[in-house]
């Protein structure tokens, strides 16, 4: 498409470091420095026309380190910011969970991409998912969701059909859901490529196109 992008991946479980097929990550190459002591970003790697900041495992350690860091939360944001002209779009993959790295993502991101699974749980997330965006607010009140996006989505199923309805009220902006396809998704992860590359074509790559378009018009960006 032709835009400069920057990917860093805050999941220690580095599912986006996989799907970029990058291995053998040291922690000096991920975000790790930079949370913990205020270092500037590392220089990343390139796959698939991408910029990537891999993770690995361990960076589970900046958990403690910026939960007892002074300020530490605006540190990925600050190394951001000096690195901003070099790249159209950043995106930072955050861990599931409401912990620590995820506080530093969300501080250091303009707008937030939520994913939301159309199931009973992502359902019973929202209050604590509301209240995590409200806690954010307040310390960057120019913070704002672009989009949420209904994953796992089985329309065969008339329980993801009613969650679906549910999220539809209470949600907006809201995408089109994505749908469950899963086995495409762990053979591509299996074989260290994105999508897009393994099975350009596929449903689950046009699945994927749809979304990038719905993102890129949620945040204003020309694709």
């Amino acid at each position: 498409m032709g835009l400069r992008v920057l990917l860093a991946d805050l999941d220690p479980q580095g599912n986006s470091t996989s799907w970029m097929g990058l291995t053998d990550v040291d922690l000096a190459e991920t975000v790790y420095p930079v949370a913990t002591e205020g270092a500037p970003l590392p220089t990343p790697r390139q796959a698939h026309g991408l910029s990537v900041i891999p993770a690995q495992v361990d960076l589970a350690q900046a958990e403690i380190g910026i939960a007892s860091m002074p300020g530490a939360h605006l540190f990925l944001r600050q190394a951001l910011q000096t690195v901003s002209d070099q790249y159209d779009v950043c995106l930072i993959d955050s861990p599931p969970s409401l912990g620590q790295l995820a506080i530093l993502g969300a501080l250091a991101a303009d707008r937030l991409i939520v994913p939301v699974p159309t199931r009973q749980k992502g359902l019973d997330a929202l209050p604590g998912l509301q209240r995590a965006t409200a806690l954010y607010r307040r310390l960057r009140p120019e913070l704002t969701v672009a989009l949420y996006v209904p994953t796992l989505y089985d329309a065969r199923r008339t329980h993801d059909r009613t969650v679906l309805d549910e999220l539809r009220a209470y949600l907006s902006p809201l995408s089109e859901p994505m749908p469950q396809r899963e086995a495409v998704w762990l053979d591509s992860t299996m074989a260290g490529e994105p999508v897009g590359v393994y099975a350009p074509g596929s449903p689950v790559h046009e699945d994927i196109k749809r979304l990038t378009r719905e993102v890129a018009q949620a945040l204003g960006v020309v694709i």
